[in-house]
């Protein structure tokens, strides 16, 4: 019998790849984001290639029906495997951006994370064992933006979870990944042609990576040589160098 796990932003991206690889491991899937097109021939795909079975939930995670609908399925079932992936970004300073897109940037990438691990947590300590992986970012080591702003609660929350759930058998993790080919910054309007091409992470050994760290107890999965050594530097950079160059990335990215 095949456990469950539940991925949001399932239809592309770092998303997609999770759920490849956690099919390839024997789990079922719960396919969560909002376009139904992708997100049914991605189930089908799953199934062709893995056997897999998925259930494909439809939903707007900035919207409080969109949250409450994938909170109400995992409060209803097991889901051993829960990862909080789902995520924008806007591509204006903070002062000049649209405050509604600001809000849908604190529901995404905050408030329904939050609310999604207070649903699952419980159950998973009922039977001791689970699994959380919070897609965060390097961005949420230094200061840029409510992106990166918000990416600072989730990998802190999941540090906080880690070692208080030490005693027991489930596994919290925070993805901090780098630049990574994805759809994000199309979809973001970003312009990242001026970005080395040895700052480019793939999505499914990224993904591989904080699997493996995952399972080994780790707190912060952070993939690729070059982000491992920026986030030393920025660890050692005092805060008024940090918040510059947070700044400076934010300028290249329009």
């Amino acid at each position: 019998m095949r456990n469950w796990a539940l991925v949001t932003g399932a239809s592309s991206g770092i998303g997609e790849s999770f759920t490849r690889l956690l099919a390839a491991a024997n789990f079922n899937l719960v396919l969560v984001a909002r376009d139904e097109v992708r997100l049914n021939e991605l189930a089908a795909g799953l199934k062709e290639k893995y056997g897999v079975d998925s259930i494909v939930i439809v939903a707007d995670l900035a919207t409080e029906s969109g949250c409450f609908k994938v909170e109400e399925f995992i409060s209803n079932n097991e889901i051993e495997v829960l990862v909080n992936n789902a995520g924008f970004g806007i591509n204006k300073p903070f002062t000049v951006s649209d405050l509604a897109r600001e809000e849908e940037v604190l529901k995404v990438l905050v408030r329904t994370p939050m609310r999604l691990m207070h649903v699952a947590l419980p159950k998973m300590k009922a039977r001791n064992s689970g699994v959380i992986i919070n897609v965060s970012s390097v961005a949420s080591f230094i200061a840029g933006g409510a992106y990166s702003a918000s990416k600072s609660y989730l990998t802190v929350l999941s540090e906080s979870l880690h070692t208080e759930l030490s005693a027991t058998n489930i596994k919290v993790s925070a993805l901090c990944p780098g630049f990574t080919r994805t759809e994000f910054h199309q979809r973001g309007r970003m312009k990242m042609a001026g970005l080395p091409q040895f700052m480019w992470l793939n999505s499914d050994a990224l993904v591989a990576k904080a699997w493996k760290d995952a399972l080994a107890g780790k707190a912060v999965s952070i993939p690729g040589w070059q982000y491992k050594l920026l986030v030393g530097f920025i660890s050692l950079m005092p805060r008024s160098l940090v918040k510059r160059v947070g700044m400076n990335l934010r300028v290249k990215q329009r």
